[in-house]
C-alpha cells in the first residue's frame, strides 16, 4: 500500500533519486527566488523588459520605500490585530469542543462532530455574500473584529476536527484514574488533558497563525480601507491604475512572509512533535 523507503530500493533507483531530488527543489524555489530578484531590482529595468535578468543595480531601498513610504508596516499591524486574536480563540474553543467530543460518549456526538467538520467544505465563495450583509447589519463591516469573529468561527471546525482527534487517542485509564480520585471534570481538563495537548497545542498554533496571516479573500471582501486591511490586502495598493509596480510588490511580499517563516521555525520542534505524535508506537 505504501511505497518502500529510498534506501530498500536499488542502488538505480537511489540514484535517481539524488539526482532528481536538487532538480525539484529548485523548482519548488523558482518562483520564490524569482520574487527575490524582483525586489531589489530597481524600477528602470522593469520597465526595460529586464523581467528575468540579473538587476543592473541592487535596489535595496524598494524595501525601505514599502515599509515605510508606502506604510507597510501597518499593514502588517493589521494582520497581527486579526490573526493572534484568531488563533487564541479557535485553539481555546477547539480544545474545549474536542474535550467534550473526545471524552464523553453521548447520543449525537458524530453528528455534533460532523456538523464541525462539515463547514469546511462550503466553498469561501458561497459565504461571501450572507457573511458581508452580516457583517453590515450587524455594523462591523470594514472593522477588524469582522474578520477575527469570521475566522474563529470557520477555522474551530478544523480545529475541532484536529483535537477531537488528538485528545480521542490519549490513554483513557488516565481520565478514569482522575474520576476514581473524585477529581471534577474540568479539574481534569486543566490539569490532565491540557498539559498533554501542548504540542497539539503548538502545531495547530502554527497552522492557523499561516492560515489566517496568509489569507486573501476575506481581507479583502470584509476591508476596505487602509486603516483596518491585512497586509495581504494592502499589498495589492501598490499597484497603481496604469502602472504596476512589481519591484515593490515583490518586496512587501517578501517582508509579510517573513511574520509566518519566523514563527515556524521558533516553533518547528514543538510542530514537528504535534504532527508526528501518535504515528510511531
Amino acid at each position: 500500500m505504501f511505497p518502500r523507503p529510498i534506501a530498500q530500493r536499488s542502488r538505480a533507483a537511489q540514484l535517481t533519486y539524488q539526482a532528481l531530488l536538487p532538480v525539484a527543489l529548485i523548482l519548488w524555489l523558482l518562483p520564490l527566488l524569482g520574487i527575490a530578484m524582483t525586489s531589489i531590482k530597481p524600477s528602470s529595468d522593469l520597465a526595460a523588459g529586464n523581467y528575468f535578468g540579473l538587476p543592473t543595480h541592487i535596489a535595496i531601498e524598494n524595501y525601505w520605500t514599502v515599509l515605510f513610504d508606502f506604510d507597510l508596516w501597518k499593514y502588517i499591524r493589521n494582520s497581527f490585530i486579526v490573526t493572534i486574536p484568531t488563533v487564541i480563540g479557535s485553539v481555546a474553543l477547539s480544545c474545549l469542543t474536542g474535550f467534550a467530543l473526545g471524552i464523553y460518549r453521548f447520543k449525537g456526538n458524530l453528528l455534533i462532530f460532523f456538523m464541525f467538520v462539515a463547514g469546511n467544505f462550503v466553498p469561501f465563495q458561497i459565504l461571501m455574500v450572507p457573511v458581508r450583509d452580516l457583517t453590515l447589519n450587524l455594523g462591523m463591516y470594514n472593522t477588524p473584529q469582522a474578520l477575527i469573529l469570521f475566522h474563529i468561527a470557520f477555522q474551530t471546525g478544523f480545529c475541532t476536527l484536529f483535537m477531537r482527534n488528538f485528545i480521542a487517542a490519549l490513554p483513557r485509564e488516565l481520565i478514569e484514574a482522575a474520576r476514581v480520585e473524585g477529581v471534577a471534570e474540568w479539574r481534569i481538563f486543566w490539569f490532565v488533558v491540557l498539559p498533554l495537548m501542548k504540542p497539539a497545542i503548538a502545531a495547530l498554533s502554527v497552522l492557523i497563525f499561516t492560515f489566517i496571516w496568509n489569507d486573501f479573500f476575506w481581507a479583502t471582501v470584509l476591508t476596505t480601507s487602509a486603516e483596518t486591511r491585512p497586509v495581504t490586502a494592502g499589498l495589492s495598493s501598490l499597484n497603481g491604475q496604469w502602472v504596476a509596480a512589481w519591484h515593490l510588490v515583490s518586496a512587501g511580499s517578501i517582508v509579510a512572509a517573513l511574520p509566518p517563516v519566523a514563527m515556524f521555525f521558533l516553533m518547528q520542534k514543538h510542530f514537528i512533535a504535534g504532527l508526528t505524535l501518535g504515528a510511531v508506537k
